[in-house]
């Protein structure tokens, strides 16, 4: 019940009976009281959902003949594919797995990995027969994580099934919800391989603006200015230098690679662009340290700013953010951070990286500020007043290019 199931269980409530199962009992807690932490459902639309059980007890899944499994696909220190949680939840459903059910996955994962990894864990704890006894679908989800405009129902659905008739049974069941109709792939390979390239060409095309951004920055030309210029040719494509983090694009993209390396070809573009942005971090680091030396800033004692934790804007999800990769390099160079966020979960943070989140930054007190992530409180602040943090002589530095080159010291 994240970022993708609950909006997924909420759209199904609406036409029929549904159990949404989370193994976080705190998780469920929360959401039956009206509080959604991931911001994709408010109070009064969790309310108004009389379908929906919610509940951490998997006797209340047994009953259900359709089972829509959308846990995390992450990646490992050595940026493999971690499959426990995708594989722990079909143990959980092998276990009470029935003959005619269907098991869809909507898990970002490479091609093969449903009816490879996935289905042979169902046929041992079910003791029954794939594609005799039971049937798979695949449906990548598309959740756009804090987007009001594109919700589930307004993004195409693709789908698709293991025999020609569950297919046909998936497709038609997102139908019900998906508004903006569905395309209904030939394979469940088709299918996986169509989500994670999704991703990886939006890693590309980032990795390519990011190293133009490097270039232009050694023959001091601002890059804002040259996208600005060649965005007046109507197919050029407005993608624009930056951080690249999430569960999405900074992980998908090593799917693909594992995947491709085990059947003989080790990529090349895909791999040469993650590290380019693996690498983004460091970049922005070295770039601000070299800022502050020229302007006699003494980085041993100096005071440093970041707005913005999350990996994107007017979002709580820090998952794979690399702000906190931007966190942790300044720290290694003993300089004092300092963080505000007024999305990201305090607790969170602290839990899960053992950073400090402060609930407002201090007045003529910074030697350098970061605008990290977009949110829409730093927007509506405007230069002048994220400006008055720093001391007299001191740098701003916007990575996402939210205010304009005037108003700022550093763009990235």
């Amino acid at each position: 019940m994240g970022y993708v199931g609950l909006p997924l269980a909420a759209e199904f409530s609406k036409q029929r009976p549904v159990v949404g199962f989370d193994i976080d009992q705190k998780r469920i807690k929360d959401l039956k009281s009206g509080f959604d932490s991931t911001n994709e459902l408010n109070s009064e639309e969790l309310i108004a959902l009389p379908e929906l059980l919610l509940t951490s007890n998997k006797e209340d899944i047994s009953s259900s003949n359709c089972f829509i499994i959308s846990v995390p696909t992450p990646i490992d220190e050595q940026k493999r594919p971690n499959l426990k949680p995708l594989l722990e939840a079909s143990k959980t459903v092998g276990k009470i797995l029935k003959p005619g059910d269907i098991v869809i996955y909507e898990s970002t994962v490479y091609p093969g990995c449903t009816e490879e990894d996935c289905v042979p864990v169902l046929e041992k704890y079910s003791n029954l027969i794939f594609n005799t006894d039971f049937f798979c679908g695949y449906s990548p989800e598309r959740i756009n994580p804090g987007d009001k405009d594109h919700t589930i129902a307004s993004i195409k659905k693709v789908t698709s099934g293991s025999t020609p008739e569950t297919a046909d049974l998936v497709d038609s069941l997102y139908k019900e919800i998906i508004k903006a109709g569905t395309h209904k792939a030939p394979s469940i390979k088709v299918a996986e391989a169509s989500k994670v390239i999704e991703n990886v060409q939006r890693d590309l095309n980032i990795a390519l603006i990011n190293e133009l951004s490097i270039i232009f920055q050694t023959m001091d030309i601002d890059t804002e200015d040259v996208l600005l210029a060649a965005g007046t040719k109507w197919n050029f494509i407005p993608f624009r230098p930056g951080l690249v983090g999430g569960h999405c694009i900074g992980v998908d993209p090593y799917y693909l690679t594992y995947k491709s390396e085990l059947e003989g070809y080790k990529p090349q573009i895909i791999l040469s662009g993650r590290n380019l942005n693996d690498n983004m971090a460091l970049y922005v680091v070295e770039q601000l340290l070299g800022a502050m030396t020229s302007r006699d800033i003494d980085i041993e004692t100096s005071r440093v700013l970041v707005m913005g934790l999350t990996f994107k804007e007017n979002c709580p999800d820090i998952r794979n953010s690399k702000v906190i990769d931007v966190v942790k390099e300044l720290e290694k160079k003993k300089i004092q951070v300092d963080i505000i966020d007024p999305w990201a979960d305090h607790e969170e943070t602290k839990l899960k990286h053992d950073i400090d989140i402060k609930k407002e930054a201090l007045k003529g007190t910074y030697d350098a500020i970061i605008l990290a992530v977009g949110h829409k409180e730093f927007i509506e602040k405007g230069p002048s007043a994220i400006r008055s943090f720093g001391k007299r002589k001191h740098i701003l530095y916007d990575l996402k290019y939210l205010f304009s080159s005037a108003d700022t010291d550093m763009r990235l």
